[in-house]
This record gives C-alpha cells, structure tokens and sequence, in this order.
C-alpha cells in the first residue's frame, strides 16, 4: 500500500478493519509523524523552519503565510489541508487520518483537539477505525482547549468558544460553546 491509497481509503470513509493492511500503513505513517514532530516541538525554529517542516510533514504545499506556535501533534499530517492566512497556536492535537481542511484565515487556539476517527462499539470490534473528515471554514476561530469530533464542519466566520465539544455542524457566522456544544447567538457585524 502507499500513501495514494491509503488517503483514498481514508477519505472514503470506509471502516479501517484492525491488522488490516490500511490499519499497518497507518501505524507506519504515525512513526514517520513522530519523528517530524519530535523535531518540531524540541528546540526552537524560526517561522520559515516551522513552515519547512509542516510542509514535509503533510505532503503538501503550505502557503508562506501559515504560522504556528509548537509543540504541535498528529499520529499522521498526511492528510491536513491548510489555506492561506491560518494561525495554530501551541499545543494542539490533530489525529487527521479522516481529514482535516483548515480554511483561509482560520485562527486555532491552544490546545484544540481534533479528532478524525471513532472506533467500533463493541469490544470485538473495537480495534477498527471509523474515518470522517473534520473542515473548519474560512475565518473560523477555535479558541483554546475545543475540541471537533469526526464529521464535524465548522462554518465560515464561525466562532467556538473556549472548552467546547464540537459534535455537530457550526453554521456560518454563530457562536457555540458548551459540552456539547449549541449556538450562543450569531457572530456580531
């Protein structure tokens, strides 16, 4: 398997089974992302580095304006899509096997979570992985300690307040909070 099939496996959404060939190729992706991570979080880099390692560590280009603050964590980064603009500040955790796009503009706060799979329910089932893309809109401001499971779109414009759970979609230009998190009221012009 290579990293072509694997994502496309991934995006499809189907169930990873465990020990499956897809399963072990995930587990090597994830030694390769600790090794760059390792790197990134354990002494200091200027921005321009930063970005060079983000860039090696997703696969893709980065656009020159993207900042982050490390340490910064993923079991993969093979499958994170950033735009222009964003800004990831320290401590953040992304487990992006199911995909994450992170839209122009976008601001994440510390240590924001986000969580692409879910396992099977049923201990003999537990094993197995269930990918779903996480997409953060335009504009879109995640404050610190949020949290976004599988599946989860956040609107352009949209803001989640500190320490929510995210397990529904965030229309355009709201503000959420809350465990889980519901709508406060719309984002103020």
């Amino acid at each position: 398997m290579d990293l072509t099939q694997f994502l496309a496996i991934m995006d499809s959404g189907q169930t990873v089974k465990a020990n499956s060939e897809a399963h072990l190729f995930m587990h090597e992706a994830s030694q390769k992302a600790l090794q760059l991570t390792t790197r990134l979080n354990n002494q200091y880099h200027s921005p321009e580095e930063i970005l060079a390692i983000f860039r090696e560590l997703t696969g893709r280009p980065i656009d020159p304006s993207f900042r982050m603050f490390p340490p910064f964590y993923t079991d993969c980064g093979k499958n994170i899509h950033i735009g222009k603009d964003v800004f990831i500040n320290a401590c953040c955790c992304f487990q992006d096997q199911g995909g994450i796009t992170i839209g122009d503009g976008a601001l994440i706060g510390h240590g924001v979570t986000l969580a692409t799979l879910n396992h099977g329910e049923l201990a003999a089932n537990r094993g197995d992985l269930t990918p779903a893309p996480i997409v953060i809109g335009k504009n879109a401001w995640l404050g610190a300690r949020v949290t976004v499971v599988p599946g989860v779109s956040i609107g352009e414009g949209a803001i989640v307040a500190a320490g929510a759970v995210v397990t529904r979609d965030v229309a355009p230009m709201t503000v959420v909070g809350g465990v889980p998190a519901r709508k406060l009221r719309d984002v103020r012009s």
